[in-house]
């Protein structure tokens, strides 16, 4: 729509282009980061040497510095150098304060350094994508606020009335993402590093994933679509196709989005309301999500025959194919048959991969290429690099999903298959590991072609910006917002003659409205995060109990935790769904009521190694002794992928904390049933039993287990003990079904 406005005095202010430059150096550093631990944990599975027997460096701690690097790091300063290179010039204004704007610059860099720092050495609350503790969480919520509050600031002293679509899908990031962090961040501090949440087992899942889903919609999803709306236009040269279109995309891609997190936990210990919910609105996805690709796509109608020589086009073309390729993936594998088959395999990882590095690099890297010689005054360095990059990051992404797609369907079906006389026809896990340790050094090369380009587009972005000349303030005019009387009537009239629909009409009012715009946005998300929560929420604290699942002992505690500082969970599951394989292969499928009492949840959402849901009921002391020093001494495990723990047979286990954790558990609004004795006498029970562990082991490996000095206060007795008390609650007399 165009502006009805008369020409009147113009106003000159200057655009903050020194912020923008920021976060695309921000965005590029960190992104050869985010890939380069990327390349080193794909290599350490190929090959577990590469874990090198340290505890910084293992896989289990890695791999969440590799996903917040990649998510938060990569992509979370790309798009805030779309949002404050785009917001001012669409509200032809400059940013409300430069002081937020530095300040959110700078302690977004602080988080991402602190996460670096903390991830490897173990720190992490477990939950995927919000792996970081309390002082961190709290200092998101911090520079996000002051985010917010500088985009919306400038958006209340903007120059121009209609908020474009861009806007709108920034608007709905700022309030989904203050919503989501909040609610999954509600824990109970023990000590400044270490932290339990507020919910609980199936009520901590369901918030977990309805978090961790629409983390990636709102941070992987509307932001970008916002990028797309303002970029791709500009590179096009052309209008985008339908501003109709873009109002059925956005309404409904954000609404119906918040209602689909369930669909990680098909066939598990989950409402089945819950499940079904998931899945219906995962596949109702579809239409939006396509709608929105069609829009970009018809948007490009007049700039395809320069797909043959412009890497801009090329990156924006393509990474709208992989927007409409993984939401039409994302509704597939959320169909049950289809997640029965690829839940916990490599099929899932190649989906993330897609979404991560085909949708979100790919326009990226399109932003990048479009917007640096603009930062820089001046021409993009080398075309022809640029095009070598899309090539290797074309063939990159490509060889990857090929590789783990294949790796997937391998693995769902040497799981799911049985012999004609009813037993399972692939009982170990070496026998998986055997079919897809080829693809495994695949993914290898394929992320070393994404990195290399990643690589060559830094050079030429760093050539192009030292041969141009960088204008911190752009100079601008626009005439001041005229009075709301007056705009109505020549808004009207504009309408009236342009003969637009008046559903158009009608958002081109509200559109008028930031506060009521807002409101509506909020509204849209919560119908959908109540609906979905607080019944969650009720029926996990009216979960059956099951008689004889007890809160965890100090020892098996302490055990736990360190499971969750070396990212344990990362590769194995503790959910055994209801699936007739699983049951054949694992144990008994899971109840709600046997995880009452774990803080947080460990389900996990991979497995590179077996459930261990009912490991203490299979697995002897002796065993868990030697596989955790060396993995592949162990029968059956010639081809492990797991790494190796000496440090736990050196490092004492640290039980100064322990009567405060229980103390913690205890406390209102958590309350596990601990007793006021054991919580007094934790660290001496934790003790005692840690030696009773300890003579068994000296008395099944007296030349291994004995040869450990002090090993009844070594780290990996905790750790055996935590293992040990998994799945035998339900073993014990008055075990029964819920």
């Amino acid at each position: 729509m165009s502006d009805p406005r008369p020409s009147g005095a113009l106003e000159t202010f200057r655009y903050d282009n020194a912020i923008v430059r920021l976060f695309i150096i921000a965005t590029v550093v960190w992104g050869i980061v985010g890939m380069l631990v990327g390349v080193i944990i794909s290599l350490q599975l190929a090959w577990p040497a590469a874990n090198l027997d340290l505890p910084w460096t293992t896989y289990g701690r890695l791999r969440p510095l590799h996903t917040n690097a990649v998510i938060f790091a990569f992509a979370g300063n790309g798009i805030f150098a779309a949002i404050y290179y785009s917001s001012q010039r669409l509200l032809k204004a400059r940013m409300f304060s430069d002081g937020l704007s530095k300040m959110h610059f700078w302690g977004w860099q602080a988080i991402i350094v602190a996460a670096a720092i903390t991830l490897p050495l173990g720190i992490t609350q477990s939950k995927e994508y919000a792996e970081l503790e309390w002082p961190i969480d709290i200092a998101i919520a911090v520079v996000w606020v002051a985010f917010s509050v500088n985009l919306m600031g400038t958006i209340i002293k903007r120059r121009e009335r209609h908020l474009y679509v861009a806007i709108w899908f920034y608007l709905a990031t700022v309030v989904a993402i203050t919503l989501l962090h909040v609610v999954n961040s509600l824990v109970i501090p023990v000590t400044l590093t270490k932290s339990y949440p507020v919910f609980a087992g199936i009520q901590d899942a369901l918030v977990q994933w309805w978090y961790g889903h629409n983390a990636v919609a709102f941070l992987l999803t509307t932001p970008f679509l916002g990028l797309m709306y303002y970029f791709l236009p500009k590179a096009a040269g052309r209008p985008i196709y339908s501003y109709r279109l873009s109002i059925l995309h956005f309404w409904s891609l954000i609404f119906l989005y918040i209602w689909a997190g369930p669909h990680h936990l098909l066939n598990a210990a989950t409402p089945e309301w819950a499940q079904t919910l998931g899945v219906v609105f995962s596949i109702m996805l579809i239409a939006p999500s396509w709608g929105g690709m069609i829009n970009g796509y018809l948007t490009l109608r007049g700039a395809y025959d320069r797909l043959r020589t412009d890497p801009v086009i090329r990156f924006f073309f393509l990474g709208i194919t992989y927007y409409g390729m993984v939401t039409f993936e994302g509704s597939l594998l959320s169909l049950r048959d289809v997640n029965a088959l690829s839940h916990n395999t490599d099929w899932t990882v190649a989906h993330v991969h897609n979404g991560a590095l085909g949708w979100v690099g790919f326009m990226l890297f399109g932003m990048l290429y479009w917007l640096v010689p603009r930062m820089w005054k001046t021409e993009l360095h080398s075309k022809a690099i640029a095009n070598a990059h899309f090539w290797l990051a074309t063939i990159g992404i490509g060889i990857y999903a090929l590789s783990m797609w294949t790796a997937g369907i391998i693995e769902g079906l040497m799981q799911l298959w049985f012999n004609t006389d009813g037993t399972l026809r692939f009982r170990g896990w070496s026998d998986q590991l055997d079919n897809i340790q080829v693809l495994y050094w695949v993914r290898v090369v394929a992320g070393l072609f994404y990195l290399t380009g990643l690589v060559l587009m830094a050079w030429n972005l760093w050539a192009t910006a030292r041969r141009g000349t960088a204008v911190t303030d752009d100079e601008a005019q626009a005439p001041a917002l005229l009075p709301e009387v007056d705009l109505d009537k020549q808004v009207g009239e504009a309408l009236a003659k342009s003969g637009q629909a008046k559903v158009s009409a009608l958002h081109g009012l509200v559109e008028r409205w930031p506060m009521v715009f807002l409101a509506l946005i909020a509204v849209a998300i919560l119908i959908g995060s109540v609906a979905e929560i607080i019944p969650s929420l009720i029926q996990g604290a009216l979960t059956p109990r099951i008689a004889s699942v007890t809160p965890y002992t100090a020892l098996e505690l302490t055990g736990r935790d360190i499971y969750i500082r070396e990212g344990c969970n990362n590769c194995h599951t503790q959910m055994i769904r209801t699936l007739r394989a699983e049951v054949a292969r694992y144990g008994d499928y899971t109840r709600p009521g046997e995880h009452i009492y774990d803080r947080p949840h460990l389900w996990g959402s991979r497995r590179m190694g077996p459930d261990l849901a009912r490991a203490g009921t299979k697995l002897s002391y002796a065993w868990n002794f030697t596989h955790t020093r060396d993995p592949r001494k162990v029968d059956g495990s010639h081809n492990s992928t797991m790494p190796r723990y000496p440090w736990l047979y050196v490092d004492e286990m640290d039980l100064s904390t322990v009567e405060r954790k229980l103390s913690v558990l205890k406390s209102a609004p958590i309350y596990t049933p601990y007793t006021a004795r054991e919580v007094e006498n934790a660290e001496a029970d934790a003790r005692h039993q840690a030696g009773e562990i300890a003579a068994i082991l000296r008395q099944d490996l007296p030349t291994e287990a004995g040869a450990v000095q002090g090993l009844e206060n070594k780290e990996i007795i905790a750790l055996i003990a935590y293992l040990k008390r998994l799945g035998t609650d339900l073993n014990k007399p008055s075990a029964g079904a819920p």
